[in-house]
């Protein structure tokens, strides 16, 4: 089986991940964390959830939350710039000159039938348009560079009227193309790429589709790669649009329409890192075994911060047949159990984006915008991930104390020691 997965699954889906395209979406979609982390906040600062809080601010209230529009109602925006500017690095084009163009040719695919900016859709509606309107830009431009059909002027030209000159074929081109399909044929390019994408969308949406991905993260984990990393440029738009649809949702005391948002999967499922591995780092710290005791020690710190690549690879699980069990088990039952608490809305849903970094139980705290019973969940979590990986790691343990005694007893041989007594 571990055969088969290296020889056949693995290097497919790390094609996937290492596809350029990819990289730039991932790269380009987290351009946008510094604002809706800051649009976070103020969001938080308007509705803590302190009785009285939000008469006691009264106009202030809405003056808070104004920021809230501006730097979620941006991030389709924001992720053009940043998928054309990672994507025109990776093709070693002229980065900034990709992103203005993408930007324009994005507000283009936004008019309205009055031909009039469309300002809903700079937001998380046109979060896919503004995907494939990058790569779509960046590829024209490299075409044309790659062909040399560019405006060359006399060397004595400044280097930056020389390449505003070298990009106008390009960006005409570009341009033309979007103004001819938005407003001459009057095709709606925002609501075709969301059609397009709309299973994909779905899919990540169920609770079927997010048992898969788990899966496939843990896999990959299991092998010594980065699953977050790989699968994050085709997760990272969809788990970002439905955040901030529920952002906007909450803002306006609205129901919250989408559970597995982002932060979903790693506040309730990556305690102390992918495979909620928190359990595991307790189990170590209070072992018998020499290894996993000082494993434990030095893995506590950075598992508070959900950083777990020194248990991963100090334990290890990476290859180990016993510790890929619950590995992949904990965060799936994880999964099931915080989604069925969401959608029968016993605890409440994502509605703030939080740096993924953030302790649990805080995490829980300000990723459903101060919902108690979500954070008595987040406990919860800890004691179901302890106690699943618990009788996991007491067969490893004992393996590995088999293995401890054996090497001291030779060692005690070999310097002609006697035993201990036990």
């Amino acid at each position: 089986m571990i055969t088969f997965l290296e020889n056949r699954v693995i290097p497919v889906l790390i094609r996937v991940g290492e596809n350029k395209i990819l990289v730039a979406v991932r790269n380009g979609i987290a351009l946008t964390l510094p604002f809706t982390i800051t649009g976070s906040l103020f969001l938080i600062l308007a509705n803590l959830p302190i009785p009285g809080w939000t008469d006691w601010l009264g106009p202030y209230a809405e003056k808070l939350s104004a920021p809230v529009a501006v730097t979620f109602g941006a991030i389709g925006l924001i992720s053009a710039i940043g998928i054309s500017y990672n994507l025109a690095k990776e093709y070693s084009l002229n980065a900034l000159t990709c992103a203005i163009v993408t930007m324009v040719v994005f507000l283009l695919a936004q008019l309205n039938d009055k031909y009039q900016l469309n300002v809903d859709n700079l937001g998380a509606a046109g979060l896919f348009s503004a995907i494939i309107l990058s790569i779509l830009t960046v590829q024209i431009v490299r075409f044309f560079i790659h062909h040399n059909v560019v405006i060359k002027l006399p060397d004595g030209v400044p280097p930056a009227v020389a390449q505003s000159f070298a990009s106008l074929i390009p960006a005409a081109v570009a341009i033309t193309l979007i103004w001819f399909v938005r407003v001459i044929l009057n095709f709606d390019i925002n609501n075709f790429f969301t059609l397009i994408l709309s299973p994909l969308v779905t899919g990540l949406g169920s609770l079927p589709g997010m048992l898969v991905l788990i899966f496939l993260i843990s896999l990959l984990w299991c092998c010594g790669i980065h699953g977050d990393n790989v699968l994050s440029g085709i997760t990272a738009p969809i788990f970002l649009k439905y955040i901030a649809e529920n952002t906007q949702a909450y803002l306006h005391h609205q129901p919250i329409p989408h559970i597995t948002a982002d932060g979903f999967y790693i506040v309730f499922m990556c305690l102390g890192g992918t495979g909620a591995t928190l359990g595991l780092v307790m189990a170590m710290m209070r072992s018998r075994s020499k290894l996993y005791k000082s494993v434990g020690k030095l893995s506590l710190p950075s598992a508070i911060f959900c950083i777990n690549e020194p248990v991963i690879f100090g334990c290890p699980i990476v290859f180990n047949p016993l510790l890929m069990i619950p590995f992949t088990l904990t965060p799936m039952i994880l999964c099931i159990s915080t989604y069925a608490l969401m959608y029968f809305d016993i605890i409440g849903r994502p509605v703030l984006q939080i740096p993924w970094t953030m302790p649990p139980i805080f995490a829980a705290w300000f990723v459903t915008g101060g919902n108690i019973p979500a954070v008595i969940w987040s406990v919860c979590t800890i004691a179901i991930s302890a106690l699943v990986w618990l009788p996991f790691f007491k067969l490893a343990e004992r393996k590995q104390l088999e293995t401890e005694a054996a090497e001291e007893h030779s060692r005690r041989e070999a310097e002609k020691l006697p035993d201990p007594i036990l």
